[in-house]
């Protein structure tokens, strides 16, 4: 799987990034685990043509020191699809935006 990982990430830390991903992101049924969904703009000409299999989105887990960001664009709606893949440039650039405001904002020494 490709991802951006961030870890040594201080155990004290760690609630402040559980409750940034609850306030900046979905969480999922599974525990710690989160969604964030792709803004239309960013969708690949493909995945703009799938109405049907809109949001697309990535996942973020959180673990005991780590949180790491998936480079997998999912859909909401369907588990296979020829619309699902690793992300493009764009979309790499937004999740890794993202995984940055997150650092910035928590000041989270890594």
């Amino acid at each position: 799987m490709r991802q951006y990982h961030v870890d040594e990430i201080a155990r004290i830390d760690i609630p402040r990034v559980r409750e940034y991903l609850n306030q900046h992101a979905a969480a999922a049924r599974l525990e710690d685990i989160w969604w964030v969904d792709l803004p239309e703009d960013l969708l690949s000409p493909e995945q703009f043509s799938h109405l049907d299999c809109r949001p697309f989105r990535f996942a973020v887990e959180l673990g005991d020191n780590f949180v790491r960001f998936e480079f997998l664009i999912r859909s909401r709606e369907t588990m296979r699809c020829a619309c699902i893949g690793y992300a493009t440039r764009q979309q790499r650039d937004f999740i890794l935006a993202f995984a940055d405001r997150l650092v910035e904002d928590l000041a989270l020494r890594t």
